[in-house]
């Protein structure tokens, strides 16, 4: 049997317009056009959770399990790469502690078993996770032409 991967991700997400997305509980949210990040734990298989976020940005996936499914399934929102850090302790709300000091949030979402203010970002790039000591996963391919 293979090694599972544990640990940590960050989603990269570029929204190309305007767009108000009802999620869940949270209701309606608008995400302005530009780029946002999401961070999560995976802690059974991080290849497994990463591959279901870019199958569900990707329209191949229909289950509706988290905040982010909601918002990676619009047109106007491209997921365009997964940064990670392998770990066997859940580091999602470190990560979103990190990712704030670069970005707004985006209040409550994917974080309603916690105590962060969020777990999306909205940021000007993405470049400041390499330089947190993440490892870049995969290049994502646009969903629709």
């Amino acid at each position: 049997m293979g090694v599972v991967l544990r640990g940590a991700y960050c989603l990269c997400i570029s929204v190309t317009a305007d767009v108000e997305v009802s999620v869940g509980a949270l209701g309606r949210l608008a995400f302005p056009h530009s780029r946002y990040v999401y961070d999560g734990s995976a802690l059974n298989s991080l290849e497994a959770r990463i591959s279901r976020h870019i199958r569900t940005s990707e329209g191949a996936h229909g289950a509706t399990h988290w905040h982010i499914d909601y918002l990676l399934r619009e047109p106007a929102v491209k997921l365009d790469c997964v940064y990670y850090a392998e770990s066997g302790e859940r580091l999602e709300c470190l990560l979103a502690t990190r990712v704030a000091e670069h970005g707004e949030p985006v209040k409550g979402f994917g974080c309603s078993d916690c105590r962060c203010r969020s777990h999306l970002y909205r940021v000007n790039g993405f470049s400041f996770l390499e330089k947190m000591g993440l490892r870049r996963w995969a290049t994502c391919s646009p969903r629709r032409p």
